[in-house]
């Protein structure tokens, strides 16, 4: 595990702090921690936990994995690319909170699809909420004449013709 920075750490939990237009005592409170050890995290004299830097980070509504790397608790070599991805989508004023963690969801499914983890067993979790299955709402699919659509319940084709109403295929007519 790397060093500890706490220095930077807490003038960087001082920065977020105020572009929150958070005083300390509010942010203690909204953090769940005392305000005299949130003031000696920000003057660098306190090494949090990932817990409590979890708690700070959900009350200042940023990445936790930013002040893990900040605190020096992740390398940040080591998952750069999916700590910045994933700081700029929770970051994005743009999405409602349920937004973001859809995004995540996809996101860290796609990495697991590609072989890529996205945390050690022994590191801290990687985010500081947890994210919940999504189920994927089915879409109807409407009927175009003469366009053949896939069976979602079977691997056969189907042609539908909107003037029968069934999938018997095209109607014949009488000469």
């Amino acid at each position: 595990m790397a060093t500890l920075n706490v220095g930077n750490l807490g003038e960087y939990l001082r920065d977020q702090r105020r572009t929150a237009q958070l005083s300390l005592r509010q942010l203690a409170d909204a953090a769940g921690v005392s305000n005299p050890y949130l003031s000696q995290i920000e003057r660098g004299l306190r090494k949090p936990s990932a817990e409590v830097l979890q708690q700070v980070a959900k009350a200042l509504r940023i990445s936790a994995e930013t002040l893990y790397v900040r605190a020096g608790i992740l390398d940040a070599e080591r998952d750069r690319d999916e700590v910045e991805t994933r700081a700029v989508i929770l970051a994005d004023p743009t999405l409602s909170e349920r937004q973001k963690q859809v995004l995540l969801q996809i996101y860290e499914s796609f990495r697991k699809e590609n072989g890529f983890e996205i945390a050690d067993p022994g590191s801290p979790p990687a985010s500081e909420v947890p994210v919940p299955e999504v189920p994927v709402p089915e879409v109807p699919v409407p009927d175009v004449p003469g366009v053949a659509h896939r069976d979602t319940d079977s691997d056969t084709d189907r042609d539908t013709d909107i003037g029968t109403g069934s999938d018997a295929g095209p109607q014949q007519t009488a000469s």
